[in-house]
């Protein structure tokens, strides 16, 4: 690593205030994606701002309509909430798969959504339940937020303070995925709210993607046969040494297909 300046924020007003007024700074969350980038000399940052004593922004919130989860929740607190787990239970599940014990209890719902990999979990869900992305500034809708591979909608200093979920009638995630990391080589979150359908792929292309013709189909009939014929196209995929394109959009159709079924039998 390059020497960098560290600041701990004791709140929201501290944190943006610091990253305002210090030239090359970035937020520092739980870690888990920054400082390895930082250690692999990827990321040279001038300062740090630590947000983990900021209180507010952690916590999850259930309504009946949403649920609202702060920036700096980490996986494991998502995984294991009771009201998480009776309000979206995929939501939950998917952040119980999320790398290992350590990277549960470190990680935050908000430091993986900022940096965007395009293998992560949260991406897919975001997209496949429609939710929105609170920050300092703004509210971003999910289909706003990812703009590509490690890139998002956020400006320069800009913080995500929590991540609304509206509550869907049915939802699943499956994933195949690469034993060793635990990221998605595909990752699919399916979401039926009325008779709207959402599906968030993730793992397969070069950030996380919804897939169109899947969720039209599905909409017209919520089965697994509608889709199982169904495929995108293996040009818009990746294609490496964890999987061929044509792999990854076999996965998709066929993890879409399972997601369904769940939901179906929930």
């Amino acid at each position: 690593m390059y020497a960098f300046a560290y600041h701990r924020a004791r709140s929201l007003a501290d944190a943006a205030d610091a990253l305002r007024n210090t030239p090359g700074a970035m937020p520092l969350a739980g870690g888990m994606s920054l400082v390895p980038v930082m250690r692999h000399r990827l990321a040279a940052p001038a300062a740090l701002v630590d947000l983990n004593a900021v209180a507010e922004l952690r916590g999850i919130t259930v309504t009946a309509t949403s649920v609202r989860i702060g920036a700096m929740t980490t996986h494991y607190t998502v995984a294991s909430s009771a009201e998480l787990q009776r309000a979206i239970p995929a939501l939950a599940r998917l952040a119980g798969g999320i790398g290992d014990p350590l990277v549960r209890n470190r990680g935050t719902i908000g430091g993986s959504l900022a940096h965007n990999d395009p293998a992560a979990c949260y991406p897919c869900a975001l997209l496949g339940l429609g939710a929105t992305v609170h920050t300092d500034r703004r509210k971003i809708p999910a289909d706003d937020f990812i703009r590509g591979s490690f890139q998002t909608a956020l400006a320069s200093g800009e913080l995500i303070t929590s991540v609304e979920f509206p509550r869907p009638d049915a939802a699943a995630h499956l994933k195949f995925e690469n034993f060793a990391s635990r990221f998605s080589i595909v990752g699919v979150f399916v979401a039926r709210t009325g008779g709207k359908v959402r599906v968030g792929i993730t793992g397969a292309g070069p950030c996380a993607f919804r897939a169109a013709p899947l969720e039209a189909a599905l909409e017209c009939e919520f089965s697994p046969a509608a889709i199982a014929d169904l495929h995108i196209p293996p040009s818009a995929l990746i294609d490496d040494v964890h999987a061929s394109a044509k792999f990854r959009s076999h996965l998709i159709t066929e993890l879409a297909g399972r997601a369904v079924a769940q939901c179906a039998s929930a």
